[in-house]
């Protein structure tokens, strides 16, 4: 199978299951515990997501300044900073973990 072949039908995959979620019942949807998994899904995979980015170079495991970062950026969350200072905080701490 061709390139193209394997991009549409990838489309028509990705169209099939959003389309499948418009027939899932509405009380199913505003149940109290669907917005709870739904919730908790979402900060798994955006949990997941930035540890990948962070530890991850092609597919080898990399130790350096973007965990220092990634932890001084989750306290500077735990003190409820504003966004602008948490992502600033996080770069000023992989430039002098990169600067040592």
């Amino acid at each position: 199978m061709s390139l193209w072949t394997w991009i549409v039908l990838g489309c028509v995959a990705a169209w099939a299951i959003k389309f499948a979620g418009y027939l899932v019942p509405v009380r199913w949807l505003e149940s109290p515990r669907m917005s709870r998994v739904a919730g908790c899904l979402t900060i798994g995979l955006l949990a997941s997501l930035t540890t990948m980015n962070t530890v991850s170079a092609g597919q080898g495991v990399v130790l350096d300044a973007r965990i220092a970062a990634l932890l001084a950026a989750g306290a500077a969350l735990l003190l409820r900073l504003p966004f602008l200072v948490v992502v600033m905080v996080g770069a000023a701490a992989a430039a002098l973990i990169r600067l040592l």
